[in-house]
């Protein structure tokens, strides 16, 4: 620094803060930069540099004064104008940090880092609307930028906006025809769309354009699993390195695995794939837990004078939804699909509208404060937001699919006093198995399928909510078993029309052309609803016997009550 003290001009010190900098020598550059501005307060670009490399040692609270004056001295400075933003976030004031975002892409349209910046900001806060949002703007103010098509791409598909996610990937291959991911999502896509037709053409386009042999191999395995080829599939996993999709990658080859009889070896893949996830910087076992925890503890609060005490119904005109749940994978998408075949029908599909109204309401706890006109406003809160998922009934028997409402029957009472709820049952172990080998995304209900003994806790758990609150509430039920439905689907399924006031219409049965009109399908079962109806599944747990035996005492009550035996 002798030098730069002796330069009157203080370009040395600049200069030796610069190359500092540059070296990732970040104390060096903040001496550096501070000898500039304690001579020369007003200096922009160094108050802008100092504050870059007073973050960079953690020195967080410095680098905000150095950059919240660098900004009030030019606001019409971008980058600074950025770096505040960044600063903000990194000291964990994201109210401040989101605001600079939105003020700086307000003040310099052209520029996409803001919005992109923002984009980041909301979506590590969960905010996954508005973060899509910010990144649709940045990438209009820079379309020719495909790594946030690709980021657009994933988005999409994650607010399963399907059609909106496939032109995005096509975008990337039309642009950078050598990017492995988007043909990775691509074949994704096309694997939940139904489209496994789509996947051979694919792969020979990725052949053409020189994709990686490992990309290729998992492309190739997913389109000889959806040809039944099942012994090539296996071959082209072992090709895959761990790098490439490795939770999907694990999970794929336990199914592959099962479907060759190799019960030991899939179940060591289902493990894995559960181990793979767990690792989720999101916590899931954490959630998984808590979440177990509320239902046990919504349990111990269902005594007789907390329903005693609700206010009594009120009388409505519309007509109340019909709910169809029972533990996952317990046979509701194919039943679902069934009652979407009845012209009579809307069925919603594991949308969140209930959970809305739960949330708005501040869940079970006040229910029983519930007055007439708050059940008015939930219930009209529940039928916006299943027009807003464009299911409204217009005449048409509602149908509210989604399994895990099993513990939500105080919720359905109060609002739906005429409700009618359809259970899906099937063998405890079946249900379970079934539950362990789907790729799930890990919200904090699927999250307790990582683990065998989590998911019978939550198994458990649910049905205990179930019996205490049907004990309580009495909510009329028609069960429908998934064994019986795949023995003789008519037999199982016209008692439910009648019970329903369905007239009866064979075309209902035809389950594959349903399930192929209606595209996407968003639950686990997307690979099997296309399917004729088989039995396979039905007893599948008695080849993994062994491995499920250690929950046999947490189901054993279960499986006696609904007519299983273990």
């Amino acid at each position: 620094m002798a030098r730069a003290a002796a330069d009157p001009s203080l370009r040395i010190a600049r200069y030796r803060g610069f190359v500092a900098q540059t070296l990732s020598r970040f104390e060096e550059a903040v001496e550096a930069y501070a000898f500039v501005i304690a001579r020369m307060p007003n200096d922009v670009d160094s108050l802008n540099n100092l504050g870059n490399a007073r973050s960079a040692v953690g020195d967080l609270e410095g680098a905000l004064s150095a950059l919240e004056r660098a900004v009030a001295l030019d606001p019409a400075a971008a980058p600074t104008r950025l770096n505040l933003a960044l600063t903000y976030r990194a000291a964990g004031r994201m109210a401040e940090a989101e605001a600079a975002l939105r003020n700086a892409a307000r003040d310099f349209p052209q520029d996409p880092r803001p919005l992109h910046e923002l984009y980041i900001l909301l979506k590590e806060q969960a905010r996954h609307e508005l973060a899509l949002e910010a990144l649709e703007a940045a990438a209009d103010r820079d379309p020719d930028d495909m790594g946030m098509q690709l980021k657009l791409a994933i988005e999409y598909g994650i607010l399963m906006e399907t059609d909106k996610a496939e032109q995005a990937y096509l975008r990337v291959l039309a642009n950078r025809p050598q990017e492995a991911l988007a043909y990775l999502g691509l074949a994704i896509h096309y694997e939940h769309h139904n489209r496994g037709d789509e996947l051979a053409p694919l792969l020979e386009r990725a052949a053409a354009n020189a994709i990686d042999a490992g990309t290729r191999a998992f492309l190739a395995a997913l389109d000889h699993r959806r040809a039944d080829r099942f012994q090539e599939a296996l071959d082209c996993l072992e090709r895959v390195p761990a790098e490439i999709e490795p939770e999907r990658t694990a999970h794929l080859r336990a199914m592959v695995l099962d479907r060759l009889g190799r019960a030991d070896e899939a179940f060591h893949w289902i493990e894995e794939t559960g181990r793979l996830h767990a690792g989720h910087e999101s916590a899931p076992l954490s959630r998984a837990a808590q979440l177990r925890a509320q239902v046990r503890g919504e349990i111990g609060r269902m005594q007789s004078d907390w329903a005693r005490g609700w206010t009594p119904d009120p009388a409505f005109t519309e007509a109340d939804p019909v709910f169809l749940l029972g533990f996952p994978r317990s046979g509701t998408t194919l039943l679902d699909t069934i009652l979407m075949g009845h012209p009579d029908t809307m069925v919603l599909e594991e949308k969140p509208a209930l959970n809305a109204v739960e949330d708005a309401i501040g869940g079970m706890e006040a229910l029983a404060a519930m007055d007439e006109g708050a059940v008015r406003a939930a219930r009209a809160h529940y039928f916006a937001e299943v027009e807003r998922y464009g299911a409204a009934p217009a005449g048409r028997m509602l149908i509210d699919k989604s399994p895990l409402y099993l513990y939500k029957v105080p919720l359905i009472r109060r609002l739906f006093p005429q409700a009618r709820i359809i259970l899906a049952l099937r063998h405890p172990c079946d249900v379970l198995l079934s539950c362990l080998m789907s790729n799930f995304r890990l919200n904090r209900a699927m999250s307790n399928f990582l683990r065998l003994e989590d998911a019978a806790d939550f198994y458990d758990a649910s049905f205990a909510h179930w019996e205490r609150a049907q004990a309580l509430l009495g909510v009329p039920t028609r069960s429908v078993v998934y064994e019986r439905l795949v023995q003789d689907v008519e037999a199982e399924v016209r008692p439910l029309f009648d019970w329903l006031g369905l007239s009866w219409t064979a075309e209902a049965l035809d389950h594959r052309r349903t399930a192929r009109e209606r595209g996407l399908i968003t639950t686990a079962s997307y690979s099997q609803v296309t399917e004729p109806i088989y039995q396979r599944a039905a007893g599948r747990w008695h080849r993994y016997r062994d491995h499920l035996s250690s929950i046999f005492p947490v189901i054993a009550p279960w499986a006696k009550k609904f007519g299983y035996e273990l």
